[in-house]
């Protein structure tokens, strides 16, 4: 692995694309080597842009070209894509355009397990770093989730468990993950990707390059490295796979062997059943004590806003899966799911240019009503026009179904789009949805 020592950066001329966390985090990283970088940010107010230290130079508002045409290397926030112009033009000229996980893979010196995947990356990377935590490993989680992968380091933690998104895939080419794993591909992200699936497939493999063990789906080719690599691979999926959610008996079960009934965890849903077996799989390749995971998967009670049931009152489910920012994520939600009555489905938002046909099969079912909100609502209505009902926002939609909804019933916010359309992001549109559904339900 090609180290760049403190010194390579020494004498470089730095800029960063980006505030908030992760920017900051690469700021203080060049701080501490002795350089003083630049910042660009192309927001006019950008978060963080308080705790910036004094002597860092910051442009807010635009992409500053000069700048970017006459340093030596520029770090992009996942955020700006690769294709822009200004990016391409420095790339032409020989500026090196790294992202903050090349610098953290640059430096790291404890193995890694990385994750990604359209849907499914965040509860499995918390749930490996729970898992690792009663085995005494001293683990650092986070990268595209909760703390940026560069204020992890020199935390003397013996373990990393990185989330890392597509974007971050891009830029990072000195990751050599202990275990790697794509969870699923499904369509996210297509006005990033013009050219459609393949590519942005092609940036999530990338995560394979160099690992020493990869964990693949078994119900999905998409996520199987291009070329056949030399490393093992071990695969999860419903009943195949080598380990598996057995649908006949509910158990999960590894390599022949059961591990335990589907119905001693709080983890609802087919899609977090084999969530649980791909952080199996993983903890297992890191060496956590195998006991000590199930146990952590028995008491796990999932994450906010990834079909998390939020009321349970009159017979009636209340089901926030806010997270669910693109067509696949909800198609897992749907998958198998087994509702008694009705099923009062939320969906719209941005659709960051999706096809949504796919869901057709699952809203097409006797038992499910739609309820059709935002920037894309009237595009996902028209794939069910009987049974859809059309607002402009979430809230007149749930004020409309809330009288009607009788003993086993769900209603559930699984939006299959973005939530910048009306929200600040899918954090604030659950916990609204939470709310109103505590007033109304």
């Amino acid at each position: 692995m090609a180290h760049f020592q403190c010194k390579s950066y020494q004498d470089r001329s730095v800029v960063i694309i980006g505030l908030g966390l992760t920017g900051l985090s690469c700021v203080h990283f060049f701080l501490e080597q002795g350089v003083v970088p630049r910042v660009i940010d192309t927001r006019t107010k950008p978060p963080g842009l308080e705790q910036l230290p004094e002597n860092v130079e910051c442009h807010c508002g635009s992409l500053n070209n000069q700048w970017l045409q006459e340093c030596d290397l520029i770090v992009a926030s996942p955020g700006i894509a690769l294709a822009t112009p200004e990016l391409q033009q420095a790339s032409m000229n020989g500026v090196e355009i790294v992202g903050d996980i090349e610098l953290f893979c640059r430096e790291v010196d404890a193995p890694i397990i990385a994750i990604t995947g359209s849907n499914g990356k965040s509860t499995v990377t918390t749930l490996v770093g729970e898992m690792a935590k009663p085995s005494g490993i001293s683990v650092g989680v986070g990268g595209n989730i909760g703390i940026p992968a560069l204020s992890l380091l020199n935390q003397g933690h013996q373990l990393y468990v990185l989330e890392l998104s597509s974007f971050q895939l891009e830029t990072t080419t000195s990751l050599q993950a202990l275990a790697a794993t794509v969870l699923n591909v499904t369509e996210d992200h297509m006005d990033r990707y013009p050219s459609g699936l393949e590519q942005y497939r092609e940036a999530k493999l990338h995560i394979y390059d160099n690992a020493q063990n990869c964990v693949v789906n078994a119900q999905d080719p998409l996520t199987l490295p291009r070329h056949k690599m030399k490393v093992p691979y071990i695969s999860f999926g419903v009943n195949s796979g080598d380990y598996y959610f057995d649908t006949q008996k509910r158990v999960l079960v590894a390599k022949g062997e059961v591990l335990l009934d589907v119905d001693s965890i709080h983890l609802t849903g087919q899609h977090n059943y084999t969530n649980a077996l791909a952080a199996l799989a993983l903890a297992d390749i890191a060496g956590v004590d195998r006991s000590a995971s199930l146990d952590v998967l028995k008491h796990y009670t999932g994450l906010e806003h990834r079909f998390q049931l939020v009321l349970f009152n009159n017979g009636v489910r209340w089901i926030n899966d806010s997270k669910a920012t693109n067509v696949g994520s909800t198609e897992a939600a749907l998958n198998g799911l087994k509702v008694d009555g009705v099923l009062h489905l939320l969906l719209g938002g941005d659709g960051k240019s999706a096809d949504f046909s796919s869901l057709k099969p699952y809203l097409a079912k006797k038992n499910v009503r739609l309820y059709c909100f935002g920037k894309d609502g009237a595009q996902i209505a028209q794939l069910e026009p009987e049974k859809a009902h059309l607002t402009e926002t979430m809230e007149q939609g749930i004020r409309y179904l809330a009288p009607l909804i009788k003993e086993g019933d769900m209603v559930l916010l699984s939006p299959a789009c973005a939530s910048i359309d009306q929200f600040k992001n899918f954090e604030q549109r659950g916990a609204i949805f939470a709310q109103l559904a505590k007033e109304l339900g």
